[in-house]
């Protein structure tokens, strides 16, 4: 049934007839070999696996504007917002680095709720804040935040670390991870310096405005901290251990980084430019990429989280088409998130 639902649906689209087949049960490989094919025509179902997940979460300014440009001011109100954010939902940090139009979490979940939770307050509370400070009327993010499932294997964990840790240096703006202005991991992890801002409690302030009170801002000022614990696969680790694996892994990305701009004949931006830049402008070229789905070591591993979440997408898509029929009572799988109810047409009428 859910593969007749499906062709009939995605019927315009010709490989379809060739990727599913037409007689007989639908496997999980099956789905694993269509549903690729339509990955761009809707978002993607947010998925963790039970028992909680390492996800690299990506969220990009609109237009790719430098809302999120470093100042004392920007670093300070987006630490206190990590820091709340962080206490409330109790959401594992494992790094972070936060340039001029983008910012990348590494964060470890127990489900698709714990996440959403933490980066809807997040991205609400930055988006006001943000806005309010740079003087932007507009929206601030592009679209919602994009999460990313990292496989329990210490070489993707790493790899992912490592790409998150190389931001700054990597795209030619500093020659080194702490020189970046901005909100980044590598200071706290090599040095020991705190990921500490304060948050602003308007609602608070609003109110006593109304009553005719005026009090300083210091008032309403609370220190909150961001915290960083490290990857799972490296837990079994010293703190020493962990700092010297950090230290190797910025050595690294700083030499390839110098010899990329060797070859290429390029300066590095520099620090005073970066916090000079108009944050309401925007780069000339920004790099698209398709996202992956998955980021695992070894093909056995990408298989595997591929399989559950196709057989994940596949239950959630049957109980969807039910529920769309009027079916209340379908069941949706652990971990999801239902559709709204159904439109009401018909007027309610009282019982005998």
């Amino acid at each position: 049934m859910f593969t007749e639902q499906l062709c009939e649906t995605l019927g315009r689209w010709r490989l379809a007839s060739r990727r599913l087949p037409q007689q007989g049960p639908l496997r999980s490989e099956d789905i694993a070999a269509a549903l690729p094919v339509f990955s761009y025509v809707s978002r993607r179902l947010r998925f963790i696996p039970e028992g909680g997940a390492l996800v690299e979460v990506t969220c990009r300014t609109i237009h790719s504007r430098l809302l999120l440009r470093p100042s004392r001011s920007f670093n300070e109100l987006a630490l206190g917002v990590f820091g709340r954010a962080q206490k409330r939902y109790k959401v594992r940090c494992c790094g972070v680095a936060c340039l001029s139009n983008h910012l990348h979490l590494l964060l470890w979940v127990e489900d698709a709720e714990q996440l959403r939770k933490f980066m809807e307050y997040v991205n609400g509370n930055l988006a006001r804040k943000v806005g309010r400070l740079v003087g932007w009327r507009d929206k601030i993010w592009a679209r919602r935040y994009q999460a990313i499932l990292i496989s329990e294997e210490e070489r993707a964990q790493v790899a992912r670390f490592r790409y998150v840790l190389a931001h700054g240096v990597k795209d030619g703006l500093v020659s080194h991870v702490r020189d970046w202005p901005g909100i980044h991991m590598a200071r706290t992890l090599l040095d020991g310096e705190p990921l500490k801002g304060y948050w602003h409690n308007r609602t608070l302030e609003y109110a006593d405005r109304q009553r005719g009170k005026d009090f300083p801002a210091s008032k309403y000022r609370t220190e909150e901290e961001l915290e960083l614990t490290p990857l799972p696969c490296w837990e079994h680790l010293s703190a020493e251990e962990v700092r010297q694996r950090v230290t190797d892994l910025v050595e690294e990305v700083e030499q390839e980084a110098a010899a990329a701009r060797a070859e290429r004949g390029l300066p590095v931006l520099g620090a005073e430019a970066i916090l000079s830049q108009n944050p309401h402008s925007c780069p000339l070229n920004t790099k698209r990429s398709p996202v992956p789905l998955i980021h695992a070591g070894t093909k056995r591993a990408r298989d595997s989280l591929r399989k559950a979440y196709y057989a994940f997408v596949g239950v959630f898509r049957e109980a969807a088409e039910k529920w769309k029929k009027g079916n209340l009572g379908a069941r949706f799988p652990a971990g999801s998130f239902p559709p709204r109810p159904p439109f009401v047409r018909e007027p309610l009428r009282a019982g005998p």
